[in-house]
């Protein structure tokens, strides 16, 4: 309980506020740590100081047609058991709530009826936050606090990114090609969800509606006549992932994308095949492959570098990771240090990199760098890299590396790639989309969507 409580005030250091969720449902035996270290929490810095809000779902069941509040007053009640009771109702619900259940969930929750908050499904969860000032949560919360707004909220921008998502002047197709986890009648692609909201935001601020279609990469293995398909769409992702499975179809989704200059983004394993498929079909390397799927390989393009075959013989996995942010310095004339220039996250990062360099202990993120140099931060989450070994006759063969991050022990390490002459054909190492948001996208998304437009 003391950590947990440690770990929220670490939290909220020079924080006007901090928001903490309690996962799950009221109820579950995992919530007790917590609840029993909020409510010690309220004693230790007073009532005044910190606010209830229960997010709560009425159901409509489909036989009856009735909201029912029978749920919400359990939840209510199961957290007063614990010496909570929630300042605020947030109700979660097919449809808006009505006069006679808000009323029911004032009285049983004993709060005022401005506080018990309607929030019905929408088309886009960025609406949210117009819904919740058309309600003026956030002034009945600084009520809450006794606090008085320091200034109003400018909203224009916002409610214009979210038209856009909801009308969108254009509208493309994009094929992300991946494994999918098939459970009975359904495919899972939850994995997948930050690439999803990166289209998003990206389409947002192009006025792009992006519509995107999961096709599994292994029925390009079962028939290659089935990649005539991705003709049909604007441009082609392959996500990250791990494991032999698809993957013959993920090289061969890359390949078609450079070959049939369609749009091309590889996140992580995406640029890693895409690799794997040039170095086979452009440099004539036919055996080239990942030692990830082929630790046999006589052309290992991508490979775990001798430093971490080191750790791995003694099975510390954990320690061979790429983990986090890290620099990518630029290469000048390329197209993804265009993209960053345009966005405005190459001004962006400069700023973070400054900070980073004044603490030593972020040295290994920033490598051998340059303090003149154009770089970028992005954050990673991989084992295998580009094998420094084949980047010259990758590069004389047209592939162009257009970042990289230097290790101290001078090693190369390469970060993304691009093909001149195509449309676009980018990969990147690290995870872009984990940093887009809304009103700020990934520059490799913006990019990406917006040559799928031409």
């Amino acid at each position: 309980m003391a950590l947990i409580k440690d770990r929220i005030r670490n939290a909220s250091d020079s924080h006007d506020f901090v928001i903490v969720e309690v996962g799950g449902t009221i109820g579950d035996y995992e919530n007790i740590p917590f609840l029993f270290a909020l409510k010690s929490l309220e004693r230790d810095v007073g009532k005044q100081n910190l606010s209830y809000v229960l997010v709560t779902y009425l159901p409509i069941p489909s036989h009856i047609e009735e909201m029912k509040t029978k749920p919400t007053q359990q939840a209510i009640r199961l957290l007063s058991e614990h010496g909570i009771f929630p300042d605020f109702i947030i109700c979660r619900a097919k449809k808006p709530l009505d006069v006679p259940r808000k009323k029911k969930i004032e009285i049983y929750a004993n709060i005022a009826s401005e506080h018990v908050i309607s929030e019905p499904d929408i088309e886009t969860v960025y609406q949210i936050p117009l819904d919740l000032e058309k309600e003026k949560f956030g002034e009945k919360l600084l009520k809450e606090f006794s606090i008085k707004p320091k200034k109003q909220p400018g909203w224009l921008e916002w409610k214009k990114l979210v038209e856009n998502i909801l009308n969108p002047k254009k509208k493309i197709k994009v094929a992300i090609v991946g494994k999918y986890i098939d459970i009975g009648d359904y495919a899972l692609a939850d994995s997948y969800l930050s690439i999803n909201q990166s289209l998003l935001h990206a389409g947002a601020s192009l006025n792009t509606g992006v519509e995107i279609e999961w096709l599994d990469s292994k029925k390009f293995e079962d028939s290659r006549k089935n990649l005539n398909e991705l003709k049909n769409y604007d441009g082609i992702i392959v996500p990250g992932g791990f494991g032999s499975s698809g993957v013959e179809g993920k090289i061969l989704a890359a390949n078609f994308a450079r070959e049939n200059k369609i749009p091309y983004l590889g996140l992580c394993y995406g640029l890693q095949l895409a690799v794997v498929g040039f170095a086979r079909e452009v440099c004539r390397l036919k055996d080239a492959h990942t030692t990830e799927v082929n630790p046999k390989t006589t052309h290992p393009v991508i490979d775990v570098q001798p430093a971490q075959r080191e750790i791995l013989e003694k099975n510390m996995y954990g320690g061979t990771m790429r983990l986090g942010a890290y620099a990518a310095l630029l290469k000048e004339k390329t197209q993804v240090l265009k993209l960053y220039q345009e966005t405005g996250r190459l001004a962006e990062d400069a700023k973070k990199i400054q900070e980073l360099m004044k603490d030593k202990s972020h040295q290994f993120r920033l490598g051998i760098f340059d303090k003149g140099s154009k770089a970028v931060l992005e954050r990673h989450r991989h084992r295998y890299e580009v094998n420094p070994k084949y980047v010259d006759i990758l590069e004389k063969n047209g592939l162009v590396f257009s970042g990289y991050y230097t290790r101290f022990d001078k090693t190369r390490l390469m970060e993304y790639i691009e093909l001149p002459g195509h449309p676009y054909f980018i990969g990147t190492q690290a995870h872009p989309e984990f940093k887009s948001r809304l009103g700020n996208p990934s520059p490799f998304f913006y990019g990406f969507v917006k040559n799928c437009n031409k």
